[in-house]
């Protein structure tokens, strides 16, 4: 049987669950138009104070995943993995059940309404009955919730986090929330009562007590440890991230709400507290450790560039889509892109762990249309070049060039940076091999004939040579029979007729097995047969516009099950998928090999770099059925 008050009453509702707040704004609404008075005015200042809460709260988490800011000040070094990420989602509920018993009180005391904007002396009362009243109810409270039975039922929710962060603030059970109403209301209650209440009181007690939480629940320390030198009564008077998270480590320690006063007046002081919090602070450098393996991305436009972890956390660990609520933010984040592409720096985006080998994500602040712009080569370059030397002092093994950092006509699939330094200890992977194997592995072992866009390409090249080995006829589209008989002449001698050169699109109206490697329009998707499947490496995707038709997933790869701290889906990609090439250069780190994957993909690796990728439990996403 549950507990009673361990389970939210409304967690049933999903996204509905907001509409509570609905009958505040419509009894707000009411008064004012239709009355003409603003007698319900509270209504207003609950949903603003609620509105203000929840973005304290954002605040708060958007910094601690800012990583470029915050990966030396880190206090548990583990990241944010899908099941916290799942297991907090939620997190807000008890903004919601605070909006509720606020509206209950101010309808059963009107007198709580009546509130001047503002008056110095409750400021004072409301510090004074804090410290005194607050303080110690919390933190007795909180020694009791980790009691036997309290604790099982009831506190051991909030401690599941293995990670802290400011969302885990506001995860824990209603009964804990009902107890953290009470000791929020009493300071302010109290002030009111005595005739010393505010407006801004309020607001300025609710936001200042929410900021406080957010930075304990901080992974990210913010307080430098030289203050505690300059002030040390101070360090009784406010906790820092790191005082806090030893809680989570060493439950039997440092239960005080703000105060670390209460605790070492209850002898539960963590003695590695300040000592700990100055390691962190003056040792920041040190206790970074450098990743084995990179992948630099790119943005691909400005409404993806909001599928990252330190806007919307909850956003970023779904695979991308457009959604409507981000409109509004579209302009705000143009301006941040431009002052990102002032400062021409790459951003750490997110890492993980992977059998013991540490893997991020940079990502070079330019939009996806600009590797299309002429002047714009010399600069991308340049950003691309500056990543591949930071990582090479720092000790990287691999870097992986995403997308359009590897393309072609740029700098001829990473060629240009491995041949202006040919000392690089750090190996340039492409990852096309894997990107071509994944492809060739979905075809069934009956296909014969193959119609292939993009031909000429890296791709296009290797698929051609790979298929025309196994005696498969490859219809390569291209008008340049020059690029077409080089391809030929790289085919073994009683292969090459297997290659067929084509000039449109009406030579594949009898052929069922497409491989599109240039985008190509509705209409010319028309000339395919009924029952065509696409295959396709193509950015962006080919529309699936015909229903009788069926169309393969962009190459990608399922990262093994022992990956840990992945937290932030890769663009469209599901839960745990990254792009082929990303999961190439993280088989040529696992493998250890040496060489640099740059330029012309080498066909007679493609089933190696398979055979590897299966070996370390990377696994093939497809939609294709191979039976």
């Amino acid at each position: 049987m549950v507990a009673p008050l361990s389970a939210w009453p409304w967690e049933n509702l999903g996204i509905f669950k907001y509409m509570l707040y609905g009958p505040l704004a419509a009894k707000f609404l009411y008064t004012w138009i239709y009355e003409d008075t603003l007698k319900d005015l509270w209504c207003l200042h609950i949903l603003l104070v609620c509105a203000l809460r929840g973005f304290v709260y954002q605040l708060w988490s958007s910094y601690n995943n800012m990583l470029f800011l915050t990966r030396n000040r880190r206090i548990k070094q583990q990241g944010v993995d899908f099941k916290q990420i799942d297991s907090e989602w939620d997190w807000d509920n008890f903004i919601i059940l605070e909006a509720l018993l606020a509206s209950m009180a101010c309808l059963m005391f009107p007198s709580l309404i009546a509130l001047p904007l503002w008056n110095s002396r409750g400021f004072f009362t409301l510090l004074l009955l804090h410290v005194t009243v607050s303080e110690p109810l919390y933190y007795w409270a909180h020694r009791f919730f980790h009691g036997a039975y309290l604790f099982t039922h009831y506190h051991s929710l909030h401690h599941s986090s293995p990670v802290p962060h400011p969302f885990t603030a506001g995860h824990a059970t209603p009964l804990e929330h009902l107890v953290l109403c009470a000791v929020i209301g009493i300071p302010m209650t109290g002030s009111i009562l005595m005739g010393y209440g505010s407006i801004s009181m309020v607001y300025s007690y609710v936001l200042a007590f929410d900021f406080l939480r957010g930075l304990g629940h901080s992974n990210a320390e913010v307080i430098p440890h030289e203050i505690f030198y300059k002030l040390p009564f101070l360090r009784y008077f406010l906790y820092t991230p790191t005082y806090h998270s030893l809680h989570h480590t060493d439950m039997e320690t440092n239960f005080c709400l703000f105060m670390p006063l209460f605790d070492a007046i209850g002898n539960t002081l963590n003695i590695n507290s300040w000592r700990l919090h100055e390691k962190i602070t003056s040792d920041s450098e040190q206790r970074w450790r450098g990743p084995d393996f990179v992948f630099l991305a790119h943005v691909v436009d400005i409404m993806s560039a909001m599928h990252v972890p330190f806007v919307l956390r909850s956003f970023a660990s779904t695979p991308f889509s457009t959604r409507f609520f981000l409109l509004p933010f579209w302009p705000l984040t143009f301006a941040i892109m431009l002052m990102m592409w002032v400062r021409s720096k790459t951003f750490l985006l997110s890492f993980y762990n992977l059998r013991g080998h540490l893997h991020q994500t940079w990502v070079i602040p330019r939009f996806g249309f600009q590797y299309f712009l002429p002047f714009a080569t010399g600069g991308i370059n340049k950003h691309i070049e500056e990543a591949i030397l930071r990582a090479d002092r720092m000790g990287v093994k691999v870097i992986s060039l995403a997308a359009l950092n590897k393309n072609e006509a740029l700098n001829g699939g990473g060629t240009l940076f491995v041949n202006k330094h040919p000392g690089l200890k750090v190996r340039v992977v492409h990852g096309n091999t894997l990107t071509a194997a994944v492809i060739l592995n979905e075809f069934r072992k009956d296909v014969k004939e193959v119609f292939l866009t993009g031909a000429t390409s890296k791709l296009g090249r290797a698929t051609a040579l790979y298929l025309c080995r196994r005696r498969v006829r490859v219809l390569m589209l291209t008008s340049s029979t020059e690029r077409f008989q080089k391809i030929q002449k790289e085919a073994p001698t009683d292969c090459q007729h297997f290659l067929v050169q084509v000039t449109k699109y009406q030579a594949a109206q009898n052929c069922k097995t497409w491989i599109v490697g240039k985008w190509i329009t509705p209409w010319e998707q028309s000339w395919a047969p009924s029952g065509t499947h696409f295959h396709q490496f193509v950015v962006p995707p080919i529309l699936a516009f015909r229903r009788d038709c069926t169309y393969g997933d962009l190459a990608a790869m399922r990262l093994p099950l022992d990956v840990q701290g992945l937290g932030s889906c890769e663009y469209t990609m599901e839960r745990g998928v990254v792009h082929a090439c990303h999961a190439g250069g993280v088989v040529h780190q696992l493998e250890g090999w040496t060489h640099h994957e740059v330029g012309a993909i080498d066909v007679n690796r493609i089933d190696l770099v398979w055979e590897a990728a299966l070996k370390h439990g990377l696994r093939p996403v497809s939609s294709v059925n191979n039976d």
